[in-house]
């Protein structure tokens, strides 16, 4: 491969990273070729793009990108295929269901919205994050459940009372 192939793949990858906010970095040596076949066509049913790639690219991606990966750059060792995604749980739930017949992919790390998970046992709690129109669901049902109590108890007190009231006048008649 010559300098100027290398440059469009490195290119091409920092253009992935700027992309995605979320990027997983993960170890999916020893997987067999149908193996590896199933675990893309999963992450592509699930919308994550996997690429395998040299370590030295990656590294000078960051560098030509100017981005700021912190630690999780330490984990850039042996055979790695990035996962990118636009959902920040998308991958770590693709890897937990392969996982259920498979000991691979092994997370090496997480780039999550300027976050850095580290470390394959971090993958249960990225399949435990929430999402952003999750987290604001549940403000918005946090915030309706105070009023719709409040309605809902002024309108039996307000029917008790004015039952009460009716009940009370007919009885002077």
């Amino acid at each position: 491969m010559n300098k100027d192939e290398k440059n469009i793949i490195i290119d091409e990858l920092v253009g992935n990273l700027k992309e995605y906010q979320y990027v997983y970095v993960t170890d999916s040596s020893n997987l067999s070729a149908n193996s590896n076949n199933d675990l893309r066509k999963l992450l592509h049913k699930n919308g994550v793009k996997m690429q395998v790639i040299k370590n030295t690219y990656v590294h000078q991606a960051l560098e030509r990108g100017d981005i700021e990966w912190g630690e999780l750059k330490d984990t850039l060792v042996g055979t790695t295929a990035l996962l990118f995604a636009s959902n920040p749980k998308s991958p770590a739930i693709a890897i937990k269901e392969f996982r259920k017949k498979s000991d691979r992919p092994l997370l090496k790390g997480a780039y999550i919205n300027s976050d850095v998970f580290i470390g394959d046992d971090q993958l249960g709690v990225l399949v435990d994050l929430k999402t952003k129109d999750e987290l604001v669901g549940e403000i918005i049902g946090i915030l309706r459940s105070p009023a719709t109590n409040v309605i809902s108890a002024l309108q039996s007190g307000g029917n008790t009372i004015a039952g009460l009231l009716k009940t009370l006048s007919e009885r002077e008649n």
